[in-house]
């Protein structure tokens, strides 16, 4: 089919408003998939994906659709997610795309998600088709949703389309718009053949599969292919197109979206983001790419079974291929053995991984305390970054440590703002400025410390609205600030695993409340061994693990009270030393429970 009767188009929305459901109809208007075989959440093929009822990864799938004007369209589809952490896979997808489908629930609005992703599209430049969906639910709000439309997003109301995925109303409508608003495919007249990897994954059998958007030109099998990131040349062995399971053709011509299958087998060589081009007439101008994602969040992962490592390197490999935002290196703990330091974008991306560890390569892992990347000026001027706690240098050579922002969009119901705000304030974030959305909802934009965002913010958001708030952030600019480092001993010894960066203010609550769960959970000695929470050298916090007691004085009875002092004292004289020369065995069960409760 020629380009021109080609569109690329994306499906984007805050969490929960409808895209996966509204993919299905699309896929069963076109009859790409058959109702006998059209399950709900199609496109979502993960077992977490159908769990959680959210999207991970952003699924491809091409439709032919007979247009109203006589004429029949290919259209390529991008299923994309909606949380926040998972943003960089929808800039991926618009990046293949031409036009985007934004999808408002009826009943909720524009939510922050929506302004980010809206925003996303237009900076890509992309022909937006606003669509209400949901209009089926008795709490629907059609005109407050039309308004929200013009004065937040800034697109005219009488564009968008009234829909309902579960319903099936409006899919006419929407493929319609989707043919005539959407412009053909760009940059179809390259004089070479240049295709977008938008993402890979890696197949036990085939090798490294990359998913891409060809631009201009034909790839098809036998071709010499050439990544022009780092020169990389490989045999094309098979290329083929989302149906939405991979179905093998002949070619992939200009704009087509699918796989190529390659004799790349290592992960790290296929890029996402990068340009493939053909060894014999190759391009000399790569498409513009991605931004570089950075991580954000950052955790130990370790074994549980010292002896599974290899297969948490090769577990880590291979997620790292499929999801260009996470990284890993390797790391050892005094108390933990061997493991990775690996960086997340959120909370929810280290669930999402962890758990994939966990099912997919069944390997029982314990994660440590997550932390952020810390800018570190030493005297000197030298800037350094540090992401774990102990590779923080000595407090004598610090000028200052400044610790990564957060401009976070918090929309929230008018009756909730009083307890925001105290939360907001809580975690050491200020108020920038407020928006009234509508008669019941605001808007707070908030400069927030990304550290103090890590753990609850997100649930207690939730749990303060009864549901109702929702949040999107991006990255800030580092601030100065008044952290420390906090260890934990056991016994005079530091103990690496539980160390961490906190604010001097909130040093001695967390060191406190670290102290009493580590008492409660490490087993009794044959010693009083005191826990302790300390800042350089300075004391904060202190428990003691109870000692076992051997009852000496039980075969005394009667008689003097000095032949049981004498005992007693005998005995303690014996633990003194004890304590001097013993060591406190931690078993790795408590370094779990403790770790998994943070």
């Amino acid at each position: 089919m020629s380009a021109e009767n080609t569109r690329n188009f994306c499906i984007i929305a805050h969490v929960d408003h409808g895209k996966t459901t509204l993919s299905d109809r699309l896929l069963e208007h076109t009859n790409q998939v058959s109702a006998r075989v059209l399950t709900d959440q199609h496109l979502d093929s993960m077992d977490l994906e159908k769990e959680r009822g959210i999207t991970i990864k952003s699924h491809p799938v091409t439709m032919t659709y007979p247009a109203k004007d006589g004429k029949v369209y290919k259209l390529n589809l991008m299923d994309t997610p909606g949380h926040v952490d998972f943003s960089y896979e929808v800039s991926r997808s618009l990046a293949a795309c031409e036009g985007a489908v934004l999808l408002i629930d009826a009943a909720q609005g524009v939510e922050a998600q929506t302004v980010a992703n809206a925003h996303l599209a237009v900076g890509q430049r992309l022909k937006i088709i606003p669509v209400i969906n949901k209009i089926d639910l008795p709490s629907a709000n059609l005109e407050l949703c039309l308004k929200q439309l013009e004065d937040i997003l800034t697109i005219p109301a009488e564009e968008a389309i009234l829909a309902s995925g579960k319903a099936g109303i409006g899919i006419e409508e929407i493929l319609e718009a989707v043919v005539h608003r959407v412009p053909p495919p760009r940059w179809t007249d390259y004089p070479q053949a240049r295709a977008l990897v938008f993402d890979s994954l890696y197949d036990a059998y085939r090798g490294v599969i990359a998913y891409v958007r060809v631009f201009s030109g034909t790839l098809k099998s036998g071709d010499m292919m050439l990544l022009m990131s780092n020169g990389l040349r490989s045999e094309i062995k098979e290329v083929g197109i989302f149906t939405p399971k991979m179905e093998k053709v002949d070619a992939l011509g200009a704009g087509d979206t699918g796989y190529i299958v390659s004799n790349v087998k290592d992960t790290s060589e296929i890029k996402t983001g990068d340009t493939i081009t053909l060894s014999r007439h190759p391009a000399t101008q790569m498409l513009p790419g991605y931004k570089e994602v950075r991580p954000m969040v950052f955790c130990g992962l370790y074994p549980v079974d010292t002896s599974d490592y290899e297969k948490l390197k090769a577990a880590l490999g291979r997620l790292r291929l499929n999801d260009a935002a996470f990284v890993y290196s390797s790391e050892s703990s005094v108390a933990l053995g061997f493991g990775f330091r690996c960086g997340f974008l959120g909370l929810l991306h280290m669930e999402i991984i962890q758990e994939r560890i966990r099912r997919e390569h069944d390997v029982d892992i314990i994660s440590t305390y997550p932390s952020v990347v810390y800018r570190v000026v030493k005297h000197g001027g030298e800037v350094i970054e540090v992401d774990n706690p102990i590779n923080l240098p000595d407090p004598g050579t610090i000028t200052e440590i400044q610790e990564p922002t957060i401009k976070a969009a918090i929309h929230i119901p008018n009756d909730a703002m009083g307890d925001i705000l105290a939360l907001v304030m809580e975690k050491r974030g200020v108020v920038d400025h407020t928006d009234t959305l509508d008669a019941t909802r605001v808007m707070l934009t908030c400069i927030l410390p990304l550290n103090e965002i890590l753990v609850d913010f997100n649930d207690r958001l939730k749990s303060i609205t009864h549901g109702y708030g929702s949040m999107d952030y991006e990255l800030g600019e580092y601030r100065t600030a008044d952290l420390v480092k906090m260890e934990i001993l056991i016994n005079g010894d530091p103990v690496d695993a539980f160390a961490s960066i906190v604010h001097r203010d909130k040093a001695e609550g967390k060191g406190r409340e670290l102290c009493e769960k580590l008492a409660e959970i490490i087993p009794p000695q044959m010693f009083k061994v005191a826990i302790q929470a300390a800042i350089g050298g300075k004391v904060i916090a202190r428990d003691n693990v109870k000692e076992m007691r051997k009852d000496v004085t039980a075969k005394c009875y009667g008689g003097d009270i000095s032949r049981k002092r004498k005992l007693l004292d005998k005995q303690k004289e014996g633990k003194k030393k004890m304590k001097q020369f013993g060591r406190v065995s931690i078993p790795s069960d408590a370094f779990i429970k403790v770790l998994k409760t943070n």
